[in-house]
């Protein structure tokens, strides 16, 4: 993989930004998630680069190489947003770019398209769909379906800053074999379980991992992972969790929350963070995505969607990209 990096200034901050491609071929943003890194894309940034793209993966605001602004409010979604319309102005100002998000990337890049379509022209979503808003932040409706049944939620042990910063950097390389395994589609039906109290500790009820991680995730991935970690903290990633109302209120004060962009969406028939049924998240997508090019769900597949599909994943955006920003 071709890549080198860059330090890219936007919105008051430094990003630290993997880059590849001719500088001249149309921009594609790729935004990671939790707990991941640019290097989420690894697979992604050759093949792109190579059909003519200029590719930019970021190290998310919180991570990494990239500033780790003390605030809990610089993570909100609008926030973020910012940083990466900033980024794709710096690289590529004469032009709008398209934006990729993954996990927590996903809404990042839906945000980015809704809040500043003269800077992105197309948007496609990994494992988290975009939905309209509705009357209760996902804080309140996990509550009701968990915390006020007696069960555990792992969104509300997230929200008192140092609590799970303590237990996660106590053991990075448990955390991070324990979270990619736990969430993947090689995890059995059941592994990670909210069938314990709402007191409980992240992993607390949770069998550890195998001794032997999927072979999606090989000892170097791992091992990339648990140094950025062990260097940054998760303080800045776990802060975007904290801003639920805020990104609720930020919504619902939005008068027209359709996207407009041509978009794309995909998923893993194991991905836990599909609450719905497929049909139902494209019923959704349609209602949300005014111009929706796909929706596709790769079968055996969880959480880490570009990572565990590399080929299938690299390959679905290729093909959208070929329609919405071809490179001739």
């Amino acid at each position: 993989m071709d890549q080198h990096f860059e330090q890219i200034e936007t919105n008051g901050i430094t990003l630290r930004v993997a880059t590849a491609g001719p500088e001249e071929g149309p921009l594609v943003v790729l935004a990671h998630g939790f707990p991941e890194s640019w290097f989420s894309w690894r697979h992604q940034l050759g093949p792109l680069a190579d059909a003519g793209y200029r590719v930019a993966a970021p190290d998310m605001r919180g991570y990494g190489g990239s500033d780790r602004p003390d605030p809990i409010e610089a993570y909100s979604l609008a926030e973020m947003a910012r940083d990466m319309a900033g980024l794709a102005a710096a690289l590529q100002p004469a032009r709008p770019a398209v934006i990729v998000g993954h996990d927590w990337g996903a809404p990042i890049a839906w945000q980015s398209a809704l809040r500043h379509p003269d800077r992105f022209r197309a948007v496609a979503g990994l494992s988290v769909p975009y939905r309209l808003p509705g009357p209760k932040s996902p804080l309140e409706l996990t509550k009701e379906a968990f915390i006020d049944r007696g069960m555990f939620f792992y969104l509300h042990y997230f929200q008192e800053p140092g609590v799970a910063e303590e237990e996660l950097e106590g053991d990075v390389r448990a955390a991070i074999r324990t979270m990619y395994y736990g969430w993947s589609g090689d995890a059995p039906k059941g592994y990670w379980h909210n069938k314990r109290p709402p007191s409980s500790k992240l992993f607390e009820g949770i069998d550890p991992p195998p001794d032997t991680m999927p072979d999606w995730l090989p000892p170097e991935a791992e091992n990339y992972y648990v140094a950025e970690f062990e260097r940054a903290g998760f303080s800045g990633a776990l802060n975007r969790y904290r801003n639920f109302e805020r990104d609720q209120a930020d919504m619902l004060a939005m008068d027209d929350p359709v996207i407009k962009q041509p978009s794309l969406f995909i998923a893993g028939t194991k991905d836990p963070a599909l609450v719905t049924t497929p049909e139902a998240t494209v019923k959704a997508l349609d209602e949300a995505l005014a111009d929706l090019r796909g929706a596709h769900f790769i079968d055996g597949v969880g959480h880490w969607t570009q990572q565990e599909a590399p080929d299938e994943v690299t390959g679905l955006l290729l093909d959208w990209l070929c329609q919405i920003a071809p490179t001739t």
